[in-house]
């Protein structure tokens, strides 16, 4: 492990994040990877001490609670709660050393209770962003090293999900795919650098104009490394910090618009971006001799093809602002994503929604918001439930897509705490069945209806 601390150490003097006065300042906050608020932010119930701030060192404490349920649908019914306690710290070393432009920021979760897909649902896109096994892990640890006003390098254990294919108008959101989609947290391997798994890598930002920003990042492209259990149960503690695994590619072009404070028009952007792997895939029908592996000819190991990459795009514009406040009024969002069929479980995913915030005097932070999502489960893995049909089971059930729709209010108790009752509609989980590769092969899952009460305090 002296590798990943001295890798740290090395970037320490190389590389940091600056801020600039203006909206692109969202995507630059070390922010909760749920809730998608800064760990920063003044925004709490004041209930810790603030000592040392006045040396640059910030101390924040996010929890997220929620009760979730489904009446119906899925594997069977069923409910749970579940939370996670996020730690944070964030150091500005100018204030503390006199290392201008330098920064560090570190989290850990405790993660506790139930998970409501993974027990009952079975479905692809987790209803909660928070669910995870239960566990006290080491999320993200990472320095930032600026250049100037308009580049800075990232470095550490990184987290891809708060700036790769983001939208500003997801955050009231609490279905995990409205964060992290499931276009790429179901085909990376231990879904990719994202909640509870971050991984080793690096990044780097370059503001080439108001209008254009871009970011390149690497990362190593399984933060778990490789085995058939769970990835969570390989890295239980997120201190693996592995580096020898092939590596996983991020880059994305941002185009801006209205994007300063006080800009009279209503600010937009557009995100076009891509990943590539470097690893091993599994094919989704075939083994290593091209027999499908629903035939009893099959040895039953997937073929393994070399690489794999997606594509993806992102829209996002408020369409109207209260007064001259940049941030309240309406926002609407769109996003999708493609990756090649034989290789990768979904090759197309789609999301979309609207954004209301603030739009009374009497609740400025009040939000609600109104989404649906579609994941289409790639014609080759498709294909292979469809052999499991002529060859095994005539009545076995073939995936197609999985679709949801969800509508959440997010109610402002107090600053720093708030009350979310949300509502989420299944259509198809997993695709309408189970992996006939599982230990439940090809069972048929019905359309689920999801309740939910999430609580966030910030301390």
């Amino acid at each position: 492990m002296h590798r990943p601390a001295t890798l740290l150490l090395g970037f320490l003097f190389i590389g940091s994040a600056w801020a600039q006065e203006d909206k692109k300042t969202d995507d630059l906050k070390p922010a909760d990877p749920d809730t998608g608020e800064s760990t920063v932010e003044e925004t709490t119930l004041g209930l810790l001490p603030r000592p040392f701030e006045r040396w640059g060192i910030k101390f924040a404490a996010t929890y997220i609670g929620e009760a979730l349920g489904n009446p119906s649908g899925g594997l069977k019914r069923g409910s749970v709660y579940e939370g996670r306690l996020n730690l944070a710290v964030d150091v500005d070393f100018e204030k503390l050393a006199g290392l201008r432009e330098l920064t560090f920021h570190a989290n850990m979760f405790q993660i506790h209770g139930g998970g409501l897909s993974r027990g009952a649902l079975l479905n692809f896109m987790d209803v909660s962003g928070i669910e995870a096994l239960p566990s006290t892990r080491l999320y993200e640890a990472w320095f930032e090293r600026k250049w100037g006003s308009h580049l800075a390098l990232r470095a550490g254990q990184l987290a891809a999900d708060t700036e790769f294919m983001t939208a500003k108008y997801t955050d009231v959101f609490t279905n995990a795919s409205l964060g992290w989609p499931a276009g790429l947290s179901l085909n990376l391997p231990g879904g990719g650098p994202s909640p509870p798994l971050a991984a080793v890598g690096a990044r780097l930002r370059a503001d080439l104009s108001d209008n254009l920003t871009v970011l390149g990042a690497v990362f190593n492209g399984d933060s778990a490394g490789p085995g058939p259990d769970d990835p969570q149960l390989r890295n239980r503690y997120g201190v693996n910090f592995r580096i020898n695994d092939p590596p996983l590619v991020l880059g994305e072009a941002q185009f801006l618009w209205n994007a300063k404070k006080g800009d009279p028009g209503l600010d937009g952007k557009i995100k076009l971006g891509g990943w590539r792997h470097f690893g091993l895939f599994n094919d989704q029908r075939f083994d290593g001799a091209g027999v499908s592996l629903a035939d009893t000819a099959s040895n039953g190991m997937p073929g393994l093809l070399r690489g794999d990459f997606g594509l993806y795009a992102v829209a996002e514009q408020k369409i109207y602002r209260v007064g001259g406040d940049d941030d309240r009024g309406i926002g609407v969002f769109a996003r999708a994503s493609y990756s090649p069929p034989d290789r990768n479980l979904i090759n197309y995913y789609a999301d979309t929604g609207i954004e209301f915030i603030g739009l009374t005097d009497g609740r400025p932070k009040d939000k609600f918001g109104v989404a649906a999502a579609y994941a289409h489960v790639s014609p080759r893995a498709r294909a292979l439930d469809l052999d499991f049909q002529r060859l095994v089971a005539p009545a076995r059930p073939a995936r197609s897509f999985e679709g949801l729709l969800t509508a959440v209010y997010q109610y402002e108790i107090r600053a720093g705490w708030t009350l979310q009752p949300n509502f989420q509609f299944i259509v198809h989980p997993g695709g309408g069945a189970t992996n006939p590769l599982s230990s439940l092969p090809g069972k048929a899952l019905k359309n689920a209806e999801v309740f939910g009460l999430r609580t966030v305090l910030k301390f």
